[in-house]
């Protein structure tokens, strides 16, 4: 067999389709000899099952059709090649959202251009039917999966436009995020509705409560009405940190003069990074009693809100930077809002919560398996 190397020095670019392949194939002969735990012709007593010959298979890609051989397995294993899945699920999931608006007839010529170009292939109306229906159930086991303890939540929505009985209309992403226990973050659960009302916050919270989330030590979100009143009703006894990054921005329309904007900030952020509580309410009241004459709905305004932001202080020193905003989950925003923006319209809430939850899945398993994300303190 020709060396992935004489291929691609033979063909070049035309040839790293052929090279992917081998590469694969390799992999995933590498793969069933680890869970058969023994390799070829092997003999041990930890084998676990027996080498089944191969299946061909050939899969669409950026690069063209892959031709590969399967490895299969008998015996009492379970075995599929995680090649053949990792990695591939946002893809998928963009490639049926934008051929759904070619089916449909909400596409564009730029839409089909993006699609080509993104995926490499034209795709018939039955091979988004039968592909979206199989994405859908894993997607959806994903969504209704038990929670485990999650000591920190975050909360936060997004906005894309969805096509509703021929109206285009802005669509509410409800997302969830958490720290566990181990200091790893996780994506507990994403939403699609027509808007961000209490009702549609509510049902997501209480369906987080039903999977089993618990253990709650603080939530942290913005301070949305919708929101508020629902983590109010599901989660009364939860302490809130509301995001001290909004709270900076919400702060600019009762700042009186441009030429002042600097100094109220570096004030707001100075409460912020006090030592303790005690000095940031210290700061507070300086802040309050500064402004009182010269801005007096700023005054009045930090008195009412900056409080809400000081929740943090009740935990330790070296857990407050990455709970005291929602900037775990805005990031996460801007990461579907890339992928997102190339549909831009989507032909209904099952098409945008298909992508959204796609990226996602892919997201909560690079997160639980990566670094801790916040210094685990003893209790």
């Amino acid at each position: 067999m020709r060396t992935v190397l004489e291929i691609i020095n033979e063909n070049g670019l035309e040839g790293i389709g052929e090279a992917v392949s081998i590469l694969i194939n390799e992999a995933m002969k590498v793969e069933r000899s680890s869970a058969l735990n023994a390799r070829p012709w092997e003999r041990t007593e930890y084998r676990a099952g027996y080498a089944n010959g191969f299946k061909n298979k050939s899969v669409a890609s950026k690069l063209g059709k892959l031709h590969l051989n399967v490895p299969q397995v008998r015996g009492d294993v379970d075995f599929y090649p995680s090649a053949l899945e990792k990695g591939l699920r946002s893809e998928k999931a963009l490639k049926f959202a934008m051929a759904e608006m070619y089916i449909q007839g909400v596409s564009t010529r730029k839409v089909t251009a993006v699609l080509k170009k993104l995926c490499g292939l034209e795709i018939s109306s039955t091979q988004v039917s039968n592909a979206s229906k199989l994405l859908d159930k894993e997607l959806e086991k994903w969504r209704t999966r038990d929670l485990p303890k999650i000591p920190f939540l975050q909360l936060d929505a997004r906005y894309e436009k969805v096509r509703q009985d021929g109206v285009v209309m802005s669509c509410a992403v409800l997302i969830a995020t958490g720290v566990m226990e181990d200091g790893r973050r996780t994506v507990l659960g994403t939403s699609v509705s027509l808007s961000e009302a209490e009702v549609h916050w509510r049902q997501f919270l209480l369906d987080l409560k039903r999977r089993g989330l618990h253990g709650l030590k603080m939530i942290t979100s913005d301070d949305h009405a919708g929101l508020k009143a629902a983590r109010e009703s599901v989660f009364p006894s939860v302490p809130w940190q509301r995001c001290q990054v909004h709270m900076q921005r919400n702060a600019v329309p009762y700042v009186p003069k441009i030429s002042m904007r600097k100094g109220v900030a570096n004030d707001i952020r100075n409460i912020f990074n006090a030592p303790n509580l005690v000095e940031a309410e210290r700061l507070l009241e300086m802040s309050i009693e500064k402004y009182e004459t010269s801005a007096s709905r700023l005054s009045s305004w930090m008195e009412d809100n900056i409080p809400e932001g000081l929740t943090v202080f009740m935990l330790p020193e070296n857990q407050r930077k990455k709970l005291r905003s929602t900037n775990m989950v805005e990031r996460l925003n801007k990461e579907i809002k890339r992928r997102t923006r190339v549909a831009t319209l989507f032909p209904n809430e099952s098409s945008l919560l298909r992508l959204v939850s796609a990226i996602l899945v892919e997201t909560s398993e690079e997160w639980e398996t990566g670094k801790r994300y916040l210094p685990i303190v003893e209790e």
